[in-house]
């Protein structure tokens, strides 16, 4: 008999208040019981269990192990759990939720092959700007950019957002290409986001404010890509983003000696989830997917 099953003996014991009711439960006799926890209380020198005819009690010492024993058969079960759940093959619904421009231009392109790695996953996936609610919205991965500040969620990096100053050839034809930090106040420039701030930073530059000059604003990176191809300004905009108008020539990077960005503080994208005790395979096998997948992006 393994120390362990006589932990799960004694806690049954408590718990039920009575040998027999344990007995029934791990479907064992009596006596069998009495004599592991005779050997318990043997190999610690001390009365766990205060025994009658109608009922038991525990000790002080009973008391006290009992605090212990329970997180130690709690903890063991976990890792059983969690041997076991790499040999169950993931399956089941897995609801993931991603802003459209990152979705749309890194996550969606790799889902075929993920469904053909997993084909007994069903993914639901959700592309939006808004801030969603994990628990009450029962998602399981939410891919978002920006430092985490709720601690009962975990975030997994996935890229550095770099961002590049970009235009379509045809605006700066017909508006000249500014050359100088001073040339911006001169042109038109689309930000992300409805907060209104009409400021960028220079971040090699001690993260030196630039108030620039902005006329629309739009919460989509996707928005901002239409907008810009659409000649109607200057733009920040990830590089991930427009990596394929980049080398098809739509649309031409500004001012490259410079590094911009809308942010003060690096900025980043994560695979958020739930701090759990443990994670289901479904999660686990996109989490690690998606992290392998983003190497050297």
């Amino acid at each position: 008999m393994s120390s362990i099953n006589r932990l799960a003996y004694f806690n049954s014991v408590v718990e039920t208040g009575s040998i027999s009711e344990a007995s029934r439960i791990f479907d064992v006799q009596p006596s069998s019981i009495s004599r592991q926890l005779a050997v318990l209380e043997k190999e610690l020198g001390v009365r766990l269990l205060n025994k009658t005819t109608r009922n038991t009690s525990l000790t002080e010492a009973g008391h006290k192990y009992y605090e212990y024993s329970q997180r130690i058969v709690s903890e063991f079960d976990n890792a059983k759990r969690a041997v076991n759940d790499l040999q169950i093959t993931p399956q089941g619904k897995l609801k993931i939720s991603m802003t459209v421009g990152f979705g749309e231009s890194m996550v969606l392109p790799l889902i075929p092959k993920f469904m053909s790695l997993y084909p007994d996953i069903d993914i639901k996936i959700e592309l939006t700007e808004r801030v969603v609610d994990l628990i009450e919205e029962n998602i399981d991965v939410a891919i978002r950019s920006g430092r985490l500040s709720d601690s009962t969620m975990i975030a997994r990096h996935l890229v550095f957002n770099d961002f590049l100053l970009c235009a379509s050839p045809q605006y700066l034809k017909n508006n000249g290409t500014p050359l100088r930090i001073d040339d911006l106040a001169n042109h038109q420039c689309i930000r992300y986001g409805y907060n209104g701030w009409k400021e960028w930073f220079l971040i090699a530059e001690d993260r030196k404010k630039l108030m620039i000059n902005s006329q629309v604003s739009v919460n989509s990176v996707n928005g901002q890509k239409q907008l810009v191809l659409n000649h109607t300004g200057l733009t920040l905009i990830p590089l991930w983003a427009v990596k394929s108008e980049l080398a098809n020539g739509s649309l031409v990077q500004v001012m490259p000696d410079h590094i911009f960005s809308p942010y003060e503080k690096l900025s980043a994208t994560y695979a958020i989830y739930l701090k759990r005790d443990m994670i289901s395979p479904k999660t686990r096998v996109f989490l690690d997917f998606l992290v392998e997948q983003m190497i050297g992006i």
